[in-house]
């Protein structure tokens, strides 16, 4: 990211007068800022394009104007290179705790396949593919070049992603949000909103679903009835060994995404402990699945 973030938000063409730009914790593949300006609040984004991890600012703007028309997401008030500014948001940031609560998963499902469903129906200009495989295959090619400390453990890693692509099978497909933190949920008290569309693309609706249990490690009980809900009938064996793949490719996922940001994030975040952690959990899930 060129220049001073913070000096970049404080000085976008959309401002009245000076402000300030009040950093806001959390962001890693940007900086978030909270500015008031004549008496209201806004919530402003600063991020380049970041090509290794396929995030590209054209197509999360786009996405984040698709998602507030669906209604799931706050609006874009005002956009500039590398620069969003958004509706401000006054409510509490979710926890992986509160994913794990039934009423909130209850209320989160129907948001994610308003995502899935309503997003397509309002996206504008060329649009992205998030295809976990190609991101998993890519990122391995990537760590080669850096040298990466992981080099002996991507063959492997890389076959398993070839036998779970086949275990996944034919897939529908929607538009995924495929971030799916709990630290992406507001819930302002009446309602719950997802942010932040930095990876946002085209799918398999078990990206987000494996995604949104493996990122807040949902109990077996809450999959089950998360996938219920989702698809509103009787699951049967065959979705359940698709879902537990994706579920397996969403936590390699993660951990190679840990990897490169070994390499090249200026973040001040504990990247190793990070990849360590998401590959314990992905060896724990990889096999559960070769146990059904």
């Amino acid at each position: 990211m060129d220049g001073d973030p913070r000096a970049r938000a404080a000085n976008l063409s959309c401002w009245s007068g000076p402000v300030l730009a009040e950093p806001v914790g959390g962001g890693i593949t940007n900086s978030n800022f909270r500015v008031e300006d004549g008496g209201k609040r806004y919530f402003v984004r600063i991020g380049s394009d970041i090509p290794r991890h396929g995030i590209m600012r054209f197509h999360e703007l786009a996405a984040s104007r698709g998602a507030h028309a669906a209604g799931v997401s706050p609006e874009v008030l005002h956009d500039e290179e590398g620069a969003m500014v958004l509706q401000y948001i006054e409510g509490r940031t979710l926890r992986p705790e509160d994913i794990c609560e039934p009423t909130t998963l209850e209320r989160i499902v129907p948001l994610i396949k308003r995502c899935h469903t309503g997003i397509p129906m309002q996206l504008r200009g060329p649009a992205m593919v998030f295809w976990v495989f190609h991101v998993v295959r890519d990122y391995a090619h990537t760590l080669r070049e850096d040298g990466s400390r992981m080099l002996p453990a991507l063959a492997r890693l890389i076959a398993i992603a070839t036998r779970l692509e086949l275990a996944v099978g034919p897939v529908s497909l929607v538009f995924g949000h495929n971030d799916l933190l709990a630290a992406n949920f507001i819930d302002d008290g009446h309602k719950i909103w997802l942010i932040d569309w930095d990876y946002a693309g085209f799918n398999s609706p078990l990206f987000d679903l494996g995604g949104l249990a493996s990122n807040n490690e949902l109990p077996a009980e809450l999959e089950e009835m998360m996938l219920q809900r989702y698809f509103e009938e009787a699951l049967t064996n065959e979705l359940r060994a698709s879902y537990a793949a994706m579920k397996c490719a969403s936590l390699l996922r993660e951990a190679m995404w840990s990897m490169v940001s070994e390499h090249d994030s200026r973040v001040d975040f504990d990247f190793v402990a990070y990849t360590d952690m998401n590959l314990q959990r992905f060896e724990e899930a990889w096999a559960h699945f070769e146990e059904m």
